[in-house]
C-alpha cells in the first residue's frame, strides 16, 4: 500500500443516518451545509463528502438542486474537493441516487462495494418521544427491513458508464471484507483504474466492528490485493470515530470525520460543528508529526480532473 505523502481529511458534513432530534448541531438547511463545509475546509479538510437534505425538516433528499445550491456555494469559497454521495438514503432507488452525479459531474463520488445491511434503528430507543420531525422514526425503523442496495450490475454500471460520462473518479465504500476481493475483481477485470481511493467504513451496524485487530486484517488485505495502486482512508462510526482513525493514521491511512460519521467530540459532549472535529483530528495529526493535504493535495494523490472541470 502506497504511503501517505500527505494525510487527506475528508469531513462528512451531514449524512443521511443521523437526525435533526439527535444533534442541534446537524446541518440541515443550505445556509447551515454550506457554512459549516467551508468552516471544516478552513479548519483543515481537503475533501468534503456531502448527502442533502431537504431544507424544511431534514429528511434525506437526492433532489440536484439542493446539492447545486451546496455545491455552487462552497466552490464560491473554498478549493474543496467534493465527494457526492451514489448513496443517498434508505428507501431511494439507484436511479434517484445516481442522478446527482450525471447532472453535477463532481470530481469524485461514492461507489458502495455492495449491498448489505445498514443498520439505524437500534438508535431509535435512545430518542424516543423527543422527536423534532415526525419522518424521523420511520426513517429509522425503515433500517431494520429495508438493505442498502449495491448489486454486481449496479457496480458494473458505475464503472462503465457513469465514470467514463461525468469524469468522476470514485471513493470505494468497503464495509467488511469482503468488499476488498470485490474491488480487486472488477480491478483484475481492468474497470477500477489505480490509484484507487478506499475508504473503510468501520463501526456501522451490519458491517465489520471498530476493532484494531479488524482494522490491521483490512490492512493487510489491501495490501496484498492492491500494493501500491491503492489510497487507504477510514472512518469510525459514532464512539469509536477517533479512536480509529488515529490508530489507523499511524498505520499510513487517510482519514474522515464529521457529523455523518459521529455526533461528539468527546465522551458525552456534542460536536458542536464539523470544524471543531477537523481541527480535532489536525491537533492529532500534528502530534503524529503527519502533514496535512491541502485541496491541490488531494487532487494529485488522487489523480482527480479538476474544480474547473465540474458541472456546477
Amino acid at each position: 500500500m502506497a504511503a501517505a505523502r500527505k494525510v487527506i481529511i475528508t469531513c462528512a458534513v451531514t449524512g443521511s443516518g443521523h437526525t435533526p432530534t439527535m444533534s442541534p448541531h446537524l446541518p440541515y438547511t443550505v445556509e447551515d451545509v454550506v457554512a459549516q463545509s467551508v468552516a471544516a475546509v478552513q479548519a483543515g479538510a481537503s475533501v468534503i463528502h456531502l448527502h442533502a437534505r431537504d431544507p424544511k425538516d431534514g429528511s434525506p433528499t437526492a433532489d440536484p438542486a439542493v446539492f447545486l445550491e451546496y455545491l455552487k456555494a462552497i466552490k464560491a469559497e473554498t478549493d474543496a474537493v467534493i465527494s457526492i454521495t451514489s448513496g443517498g438514503g434508505t428507501g431511494m432507488s439507484v436511479a434517484d441516487r445516481l442522478r446527482v452525479i450525471y447532472e453535477t459531474k463532481p470530481e469524485l463520488c461514492t461507489l458502495n462495494l455492495g449491498t448489505f445491511n445498514y443498520g439505524s434503528f437500534p438508535m431509535i430507543g435512545k430518542y424516543a418521544g423527543k422527536w423534532k420531525f415526525g419522518w424521523e422514526e420511520p426513517y429509522l425503523e425503515s433500517t431494520r427491513t429495508e438493505p442498502f442496495v449495491s448489486t454486481f450490475a449496479d457496480i458494473e454500471h458505475m464503472l462503465t458508464h457513469v465514470g467514463p460520462t461525468t469524469g468522476a473518479r470514485f471513493e470505494y465504500e468497503a464495509y467488511d471484507v469482503g468488499h476488498l476481493y470485490t474491488l480487486a475483481y472488477y480491478l483484475g477485470e481492468g474497470l477500477v483504474k489505480p490509484p484507487i481511493f478506499l475508504q473503510t467504513i468501520m463501526g456501522v451496524m451490519g458491517g465489520i466492528g471498530a476493532e484494531v485487530d479488524h482494522l490491521a486484517h483490512l490492512k493487510a488485505t489491501a495490501d496484498r490485493l492492491f500494493g501500491d495502486a491503492v489510497q487507504w482512508s477510514v472512518l469510525g462510526a459514532g464512539r469509536h470515530q477517533f479512536n480509529m482513525i488515529t490508530v489507523s493514521a499511524v498505520m499510513g491511512s487517510h482519514v474522515r470525520v464529521g457529523l455523518e460519521d459521529g455526533l461528539f467530540i468527546g465522551k458525552g459532549r456534542l460536536a458542536e460543528s464539523n470544524a471543531e472535529q477537523v481541527a480535532k483530528i489536525v491537533r492529532i495529526l500534528g502530534e503524529l508529526s503527519l502533514d496535512i493535504a491541502t485541496p491541490a493535495d488531494a487532487r494529485e494523490i488522487l489523480g482527480l480532473k479538476g474544480l474547473d472541470q465540474v458541472g456546477w
